[in-house]
């Protein structure tokens, strides 16, 4: 592959990514009155790992981790996003999201694909510091944005603490600090006003 052949490709990928400012999550942003789309999603993950990362409970390549928050929900292009309480969508999430990744990153040359895709299963696997922080960072953007809007998504969802409990058994992974000021803050004060079903 030559120099022209391989940009082409890069480019061909970053034009594909775009289409992930149209995925459609289910919180809202701060203001109540629309729902953040994956980029925004992955942007603000990004900022708050630079920002938060002295809080993690291992020592974490930052960038890695920044560009694995960058990466993780690309493959919503295809897959689409899987809301974290849809028990049914989560059981053939990884199904599809394998495919997304094959189609997505293979668009890249082929070292980048590789770099891409090992990065995207490391965070899948959820085992290395940096996947742990990712995941804590992926757990408590939607928290943090569903206490700001007084649990707007969490109670058009009939969501309980049960459930919110059972999706952040492994946030604390990442950061105990974190998990424990997000509960705190964010979780515990939206059961005792009703946003969150006891």
């Amino acid at each position: 592959m030559n120099d022209r052949q391989r940009l082409e490709k890069q480019f061909d990928f970053i034009r594909e990514i775009d289409k992930e400012k149209f995925i459609q999550r289910q919180t809202y942003l701060t203001d109540g009155v629309r729902k953040e789309n994956d980029a925004e999603h992955a942007w603000h993950m990004a900022i708050m790992t630079i920002l938060l990362s002295e809080y993690a409970n291992e020592k974490i390549d930052v960038l890695k981790t920044v560009t694995m928050l960058l990466l993780h929900d690309i493959v919503e292009i295809d897959a689409g996003d899987t809301y974290a309480y849809d028990e049914d969508a989560k059981k053939t999430q990884r199904e599809r999201e394998e495919r997304a990744s094959e189609r997505i990153f293979g668009l890249l040359p082929d070292d980048q694909k590789e770099r891409f895709q090992a990065i995207w299963e490391e965070f899948e696997a959820g085992e290395t510091a940096e996947a742990k922080f990712a995941r804590t960072m992926d757990n408590i953007q939607p928290v943090m944005l569903n206490a700001a809007t007084d649990g707007k998504a969490w109670e058009e969802h009939g969501v309980c603490l049960e459930q919110i409990m059972n999706r952040n058994k492994n946030t604390a992974k990442g950061s105990e600090a974190l998990w424990d000021y997000a509960r705190r803050n964010f979780v515990e004060p939206n059961v005792e006003n009703g946003k969150i079903k006891n």
